[in-house]
């Protein structure tokens, strides 16, 4: 063996003895992957290693930490609970009370009344209530993005922010550092100049999160003067209003939030601005006393790997399991963990009609068909699956009932149920689960539906695909 044969080997092993205590320590609850990962580094020991550090690391014990510090220095300078928070009622349903209280024990917090809440389908509509509440801003904007695309749509933005901070009004920007992996210095530097406080919230300073690909934070919030508030699936960028030659039409689903409930996504881009620049946001300028002013009940939920345990996951399978009636489904991006796929089966055999709206445009090919993979199950059961095909559907919501709905921007994948940080917006309302219903009704009309004994003969290649695909469902 050469010199260099030697120096190669030592770095395998050294990597193989530091990375093992890794992977037992970050698996706790996941015995069979911490499995795969040392065989791998074992075996593999150069790329093993390198497979681990980009693909394995899912959990963030020192922002874990940092978030409760910014917790304690955000509860000095706000109210400990809000006159709006709602707690369960004999008269509500046994369903609705059973899912407040989980949804209390998961958040840490009780929903609350008095809010006015619009569901935006059209993102062009969204993208224009935005730009309007942008331009009416008068102390504060915060934004915070999965991505922002230096294109047409996300210069115009741009440019509009540098205005508002020129007219004295003060600017925040959150964008997570992979899924904007496009913005270019160039483009933020007349950011900075006008004054605006840019953050990128991931990667990390530590070495492990720099290298890893995961822990992306993919929620999207725009809160303006803390008084109107904009979350959902729907990034900044020309894709996104239907002006992209691959996608074409776009389908998403975005809220506008007035009333108590914006209090709650200031304070969640308050904990993440933390995260990231370790600024506590002035109780003043961010937090002015919440108005009721609609009708709506919601209840904001956010989740990440800063916990071992899935918020969404487990907000999901209790409201799938709690299903007398109807279960309505809307993802982009299907590759559900066996716990969800269960459940779903589980509704639908005891009599429960679950629909399944899912994106049949090729975004993301090996996420489409490990989700294909486990139709044959789901559609033996009696669950009915479509898949849109007038553009790329991107929403991302769950329907109960009739009057229970999650709104937000979590897909039904392991990446956004384990992996992401998320967050999304529980509605304990008639009207909206109404809405969400008929533009489900709506979007089937642009999809096809599949059909089990058509789906049975499509050819061996696809089923060989997807099962291939399905493998992978861990990192998707």
């Amino acid at each position: 063996m050469t010199l260099f044969d030697w120096l190669l080997s030592l770095l395998g092993y050294g990597l193989t003895l530091l990375l093992l205590p890794v992977v037992l320590l970050l698996k706790k609850r996941q015995p069979v992957s911490s499995v795969a990962w040392m065989l791998a580094i074992v075996f593999i020991p150069i790329a093993g290693a390198v497979l681990f550090l980009v693909f394995g690391i899912n959990r963030i014990e020192r922002r874990k930490a940092s978030k409760q510090r910014s917790n304690e220095q955000l509860a000095e300078q706000r109210p400990q609970r809000l006159e709006h928070e709602r707690q369960p009622r004999d008269t509500d349903r046994l369903e609705t009370r059973r899912l407040m209280r989980l949804t209390q024990r998961l958040t840490e917090t009780w929903p609350t009344s008095g809010n006015d809440i619009e569901l935006l389908t059209d993102t062009n509509r969204a993208l224009g209530l935005i730009e309007q509440a942008l331009l009416n801003a008068r102390e504060s904007i915060h934004l915070e993005y999965y991505i922002w695309q230096p294109d047409r749509t996300g210069t115009r933005i741009r440019d509009l922010l540098i205005r508002k901070a020129r007219e004295g009004v003060r600017v925040r920007f959150l964008y997570d550092g992979f899924g904007s992996f496009w913005l270019t210095k160039r483009f933020l530097r007349p950011m900075r100049e006008a004054g605006i406080q840019i953050a990128t919230f991931l990667p990390g300073q530590s070495f492990r999160e720099r290298w890893s690909l995961n822990l992306r934070c993919h929620r999207k919030i725009v809160v303006v003067d803390g008084r109107v508030a904009f979350t959902g699936g729907m990034n900044i960028g020309d894709e996104y209003i239907g002006r992209s030659s691959e996608f074409m039409f776009w389908r998403d689903a975005h809220s506008r939030v007035v009333g108590p409930e914006v209090w709650r996504h200031q304070l969640l881009f308050a904990e993440d601005w933390y995260f990231a620049t370790g600024e506590v946001l002035p109780d003043t300028e961010s937090f002015p006393p919440p108005l009721a002013t609609g009708t709506v009940t919601a209840q904001t939920v956010n989740g990440g790997p800063e916990s071992e345990l899935s918020v969404f996951q487990a907000l999901m399978l209790a409201a799938i399991n709690e299903a007398q009636e109807s279960v309505l489904i809307v993802t982009s991006y299907f590759a559900p963990p066996t716990a969800i796929v269960v459940a779903l089966e589980n509704a639908a055999l005891r009599g429960v009609r679950v629909r399944l709206l899912l994106s049949g445009r090729r975004n993301h090919l090996l996420t489409l068909l490990a989700g294909r993979a486990i139709y044959d199950s789901l559609l033996k059961a009696g669950v009915e699956i479509a898949e849109y095909q007038r553009g790329l559907l991107h929403s991302k919501t769950l329907m109960i009932d009739g009057h229970w709905s999650l709104v937000g921007s979590a897909n039904v994948d392991c990446r956004s149920l384990f992996l992401n940080f998320e967050s999304g917006m529980v509605l304990y309302d008639e009207r909206i689960a109404q809405q969400l219903e008929q533009q489900f009704e709506r979007d089937l009309q642009d999809s096809t539906l599949i059909n089990p004994e058509d789906w049975e003969r499509r050819p061996w290649l696809h089923i060989v695909g997807e099962n291939l695909s399905r493998l992978f469902t861990p990192a998707l």
